[in-house]
């Protein structure tokens, strides 16, 4: 396996066939020795500088809903910051993905920060792609920790295979999807991948596999970035709900059902065509 140089984000990562079988099958994946740990050093500091000037959330923890105590989440950090913006935009990070999807090239539906508190709650069983209006399953999420993910933290947990079923994919993060998922995770048999994370490591999911995350029992914040790739030529479709309205409006802005979801926030962040 080839090994990052520091600040490395454009070389390519090889994904084998085992890796994309396990991915195929599992509708997941957790890839070791990604990103360097002076690349996690370097731009996780503005990262976190940028979380702390744009997070709008500060009500006591007592005082939040559930989905509120998961974390603090802050979206499309690459428009405020052109060192994030460099981050967002890796072809190292982007190829993965698109090499995982089995597409030819793939956009940035949006970035966001997803810092969860000391003390900071459950993220429940969930699936992401309830939220987008994007009418093929060629969706993936990069999950970066930007230090090592123990336990306490509470890393990224994964119900393995479940891309390929519908156990709750009407339901938001809530506390009804945490219980009725968990529920259907449980009575399926499913295998719940929920290991910690080493520095380096990061996951890639699909939009309609279950995954949730435990609680923060540390003294410190567990502080994560991600970008959701999307085929390049994935089409939006008509929004079902009101979440995946908000989300044409704000994530694939001026763009009609039935178009590519093209716009400017939507760059081609890799491909392999020849133009």
């Amino acid at each position: 396996m080839t090994q990052t140089t520091p600040l490395d984000l454009t070389s390519h990562y090889p994904i084998t066939p085992d890796h994309l079988a396990f991915f195929r099958a599992n509708g997941y994946i957790k890839l070791k020795q990604v990103l360097a740990p002076e690349v996690l050093t370097h731009y996780g500091a503005e990262i976190t500088r940028m979380v702390r000037e744009l997070n709008t959330l500060h009500l006591p923890m007592e005082e939040r809903s559930t989905y509120q105590k998961a974390f603090l989440q802050v979206m499309n950090l690459f428009e405020h910051s052109e060192t994030v913006r460099a981050f967002v935009f890796s072809a190292r990070l982007a190829q993965i993905a698109a090499d995982l999807l089995e597409v030819e090239g793939v956009r940035l539906y949006h970035d966001q920060a997803l810092y969860k508190e000391a003390g900071g709650g459950i993220t429940p069983w969930h699936a992401d792609q309830f939220y987008w209006p994007l009418e093929t399953d060629r969706t993936a999420t990069v999950w970066i920790p930007l230090q090592a993910t123990p336990m306490e933290l509470g890393p990224l947990a994964f119900a393995a295979g479940t891309q390929q079923v519908d156990l709750g994919r009407s339901l938001g993060i809530s506390d009804e999807s945490e219980k009725y998922i968990a529920d259907q995770v449980a009575s399926g048999g499913f295998t719940v991948d929920e290991a910690p994370f080493d520095l380096g490591e990061v996951s890639y999911h699909m939009g309609w596999t279950f995954h949730r995350a435990g609680a923060n029992q540390s003294d410190r914040a567990r502080a994560v970035m991600t970008m959701i790739y999307i085929d390049a030529d994935m089409r939006v479709m008509q929004p079902k709900n009101a979440n995946q309205e908000a989300d044409l409006r704000d994530w694939i802005p001026g763009i009609l059902p039935g178009a590519i979801a093209a716009s400017a926030r939507n760059p081609l962040l890799y491909t392999r065509r020849v133009e």
